[in-house]
């Protein structure tokens, strides 16, 4: 009994000496990272929680974007929302209009004594994130923009020059053909339908995809992609189509693994996917900007925000919004949003990240790497500063039902843009109403 007490006794000491001298403030996070990014993640939580020892950051996957969001409102009307939330770009309009739900980055800040400068961020980053009143509201993370992939190898093998990507659309379809007559059965593809082919097309040729500055303007904002420019691109989409020069993969970003894995040649998509090429492609890729036409004047202008933001959940105790900002200062180091964004593509969201990068010499050793920073950085105008509308999550969704009776053949550009542009703005008139209330 006596060593029994001794070992006893002696094991307590020792669980003692190894706890911590007080007990760490948790930090739950919840993302739509998977795959490589998922890793990204974790890493960040890692290196952040060991950098101190008062607060703990624990990430959970929660699936694609759409059903970490749908989560997160559950949760928080169950009164257990996480204290992160990751929400794309599509989603802040919503976001910014749950009042109470949220609780704003610069405000989260501020109450914790922490530094916390918007102009230190790329301004078409911040601003997108911004709220009329000045006040940030979200805090910028994984921000991407839509660029331009192809492998190099497929056009060195179709005769086509490596180092000459096509910078118009009427260029992509002519390498989509020589790619076809060399054997490729899938020469172009695209990921994120809206995003690269409507929102971002827009931007990129400077005309306008919603009324009101593009929702900026306010709630009574109204489609407008259906105009002949946009109906004249999508009829050009069906004839690659029809001919097998574009294959439709599907919605999200389906279409990436088709690219990664060597199987389509060229896709339009997000600057975030760089991380998965590089590690897992087997070919040597590279990164263009996005094809424009040319007879369009004042094209090309810039692209827009993609990827998402971090939001800061409502009902949480002072002290682990201290945390949260204590997680949000270390992710604003230049040093991590440097390594953060090299790692993964998307854009260096602080201006000290990218300094320290373009001084690294990454960009002249990684061509292509600065081109979403280029497309973001330029002069921006009422039809190019992005797209904040309601809803929009369920708009994306019916851009993509419409779009697929094109390349099914139900449906003519018109028809269908027009058909998305009516059902969009019932959506909108809703989200209005409610805005309302």
């Amino acid at each position: 009994m006596k060593l029994k007490s001794v070992a006893m006794a002696s094991g307590l000491a020792v669980a003692a000496w190894c706890a911590p001298a007080h007990a760490q403030t948790e930090i739950q996070w919840w993302h739509a990272m998977g795959g490589a990014l998922g890793e990204w993640v974790n890493d960040l939580a890692k290196q952040f929680n060991e950098s101190q020892t008062e607060y703990r950051i624990v990430p959970t996957f929660k699936g694609s974007y759409d059903e970490s969001m749908t989560a997160a409102v559950a949760a928080f009307r169950a009164g257990n929302a996480p204290h992160i939330l990751q929400v794309f770009e599509v989603g802040t309009a919503t976001m910014m209009a749950s009042k109470g739900a949220i609780k704003p980055v610069g405000e989260v800040m501020k109450e914790a004594g922490q530094k916390f400068d918007p102009a230190a961020y790329i301004p078409a980053v911040a601003g997108y994130y911004t709220a009329p009143n000045g006040q940030m509201l979200s805090f910028p993370f994984n921000s991407s923009t839509t660029v331009f992939h192809y492998n190099k190898d497929a056009f060195k093998a179709a005769g086509l020059d490596p180092e000459a990507p096509p910078k118009s659309w009427p260029e992509v379809a002519l390498a989509a053909a020589k790619l076809k007559a060399a054997g490729h059965k899938c020469p172009f593809t695209t990921s994120w339908i809206s995003w690269t082919q409507l929102e971002s097309f827009s931007t990129w040729h400077n005309v306008e995809f919603a009324t009101q500055k593009n929702g900026f303007g306010g709630t009574g904002a109204r489609l407008s992609f259906n105009s002949p420019l946009h109906v004249r691109h999508f009829e050009n989409l069906a004839n690659m189509a029809k001919q097998g020069l574009f294959v439709y993969k599907g919605r999200g970003n389906a279409a990436d693994g088709t690219f990664v894995s060597g199987e389509c040649a060229m896709i339009t998509g997000s600057s975030g996917l760089y991380g998965n090429i590089k590690r897992n492609a087997k070919f040597a890729a590279a990164t263009s900007a996005l094809p424009y036409y040319p007879d369009v004047p004042g094209s090309p202008q810039n692209t827009i925000i993609g990827g998402a933001s971090l939001w800061v959940m409502g009902g949480k105790k002072p002290a682990e919004y201290k945390g949260v900002a204590q997680f949000f200062a270390f992710l604003s180091k230049p040093e991590v949003a440097a390594a953060s964004h090299q790692r993964t593509g998307y854009l260096p969201v602080t201006l000290g990240s990218y300094e320290l990068t373009e001084k690294s010499g990454f960009y002249k050793q990684n061509p292509g790497t600065d081109v979403a920073v280029t497309q973001m950085i330029r002069k921006t105008t009422d039809r190019s500063r992005g797209i904040r509308l309601g809803n929009f999550v369920q708009i994306r969704t019916i851009i993509d039902e419409e779009t697929e009776q094109i390349w099914g053949g139900r449906k003519s550009a018109q028809e269908a843009l027009d058909a998305a542009v009516k059902r969009g703005n019932e959506q909108l008139e809703r989200f209005q109403k409610s805005a309302k209330l």
